[in-house]
């Protein structure tokens, strides 16, 4: 399959919205979400220093740490090229506006998230990462990704050639639109753990890590068993592709969700047995990214199938 312009920008877009989820869990693992104090610049400046010799006399020496203010930046960094690559997939994405619509629309429907986003991100620096602006923020950016997968899909759509029984589609859709429901909802529940995590490990007596979770209080036992809820769902998927003997790409994105909520099981225990290590922590947040990303393709899947159907 040939990709043209848009797509090719489109879907490098996607990969680099992955790739900043993936940069901005190692800045809450290393707890550099105020490694940059200010907003835009860092530390007053463009480029920020990297020893405290470098430092403006205006800030507190105590405020800097080379590597937290480097991890920050670059996150900075990664966000402004996204923001160029939305720009250009929009542009692109003009071509489209008569023949397929919805490519058009959520390409700038992403640009204005983007915008939104890059707002939203000055507020939880100047707000001093207020709890609720950072769960907003990572809610707006798992939008943003789905909303360019959405543009990528319905652009290279064209390509893809299914074909499954009506039952099977019509009850696997249904439980792909409960799975990525109940994922987003969890996804929030995980973010406000992470809220509360911060507040303990900035508090002026530090905890002993292997407690912090225990002491976030009533959200970590609620979003504990909602991951009971999300693999009930998981389980349902499985057995509707094993029953049906699913084929084909339906059949790999449904055993693909299904392994990607069992993975994140596994790292979540992981994470309350072990300590919290960052590793886990990083690779919780992003294969979240990845399990709502094979979530909506499979959904999409499901919809061009239907689509097919009706013609």
């Amino acid at each position: 399959m040939k990709l043209n312009a848009f797509q090719k920008t489109a879907i490098t877009t996607v990969a680099a919205t992955i790739f900043l989820i993936l940069i901005g869990s190692l800045v809450r693992a290393a707890g550099a979400g105020l490694g940059c104090p200010d907003w835009p610049k860092c530390f007053g400046m463009w480029i920020p220093p990297t020893s405290l010799a470098e430092l403006p006399s205006q800030f507190d020496a105590s405020q800097f740490n080379v590597y937290n203010t480097w991890i920050e930046y670059v996150n900075r960094l990664v966000g402004v090229l996204i923001g160029l690559l939305i720009t250009i997939t929009f542009v692109l994405s003009f071509k489209y506006r008569k023949t397929k619509p919805g490519v058009f629309y959520s390409s700038a429907a992403a640009l204005v998230l983007v915008l939104f986003q890059g707002w939203l991100g000055g507020v939880v620096v100047k707000t001093g990462l207020h709890a609720g602006m950072i769960t907003a923020h990572m809610v707006v950016a798992m939008i943003i990704m789905i909303t360019l997968l959405y543009g990528v899909f319905e652009a290279t759509s064209d390509h893809l050639k299914i074909k499954v029984g009506e039952e099977f589609r019509s009850r696997l859709l249904t439980a792909g639109w409960v799975l990525l429901v109940i994922s987003m909802i969890q996804l929030v529940l995980g973010t406000q753990v992470r809220e509360g995590i911060d507040a303990i490990k900035n508090a002026a007596e530090v905890a002993p890590r292997g407690n912090w979770l225990e002491m976030v209080g009533t959200i970590f036992p609620v979003h504990r068993s909602f991951s009971w809820v999300v693999m009930g769902v998981g389980a349902w998927v499985y057995f509707l592709v094993r029953k049906y003997e699913a084929t084909g790409p339906v059949r790999s994105l449904g055993l693909i969700n299904v392994a990607l909520v069992l993975m994140q099981v596994l790292i979540g225990i992981g994470l309350y047995y072990l300590d919290m290590p960052r590793v886990l922590q990083v690779l919780h947040l992003v294969g979240m990214a990845f399990m709502i990303c094979a979530q909506f393709l499979l959904i999409m899947v499901l919809r061009k199938d239907q689509k097919v159907i009706s013609e």
